[in-house]
C-alpha cells in the first residue's frame, strides 16, 4: 500500500510559474512534477555513492637501503643535494 504525506515547502517564484507552466504544457500536474524531480535527484545521489580515494601505489622495492630509517627532512635533503643553495 502506497500512503503519501502532505507537506509545505517554499518554492521561489520564478521557479514555481516555470514549473506550474510546464505542468499545464505536459498536461500533468505540479505534484507529478515534484515527485519526478525528487526521484530523480535521489537516484542521481545513490548512483555517485560515497567518494573514494583510488589506489595510487606504484610498483618499487621500497626505500632505497641508505635512506631506510631516514626522516622526511633527510630524504628531502638527499633529494635536493648539490642542486643550488
Amino acid at each position: 500500500m502506497v500512503s503519501h504525506m502532505k507537506t509545505t515547502i517554499n518554492i521561489p517564484e520564478g521557479l514555481f510559474e516555470e514549473a506550474r507552466k510546464l505542468a499545464q504544457k505536459e498536461r500533468t500536474t505540479l505534484r507529478s512534477l515534484v515527485e519526478e524531480g525528487l526521484r530523480r535527484a535521489i537516484a542521481d545521489h545513490k548512483r555517485s555513492g560515497a567518494f573514494r580515494l583510488r589506489k595510487a601505489t606504484f610498483k618499487g622495492k621500497g626505500v632505497r637501503g641508505d635512506l631506510e630509517g631516514a626522516s622526511w627532512a633527510g630524504i628531502r635533503e638527499r633529494l635536493y643535494e648539490g642542486r643550488g643553495g
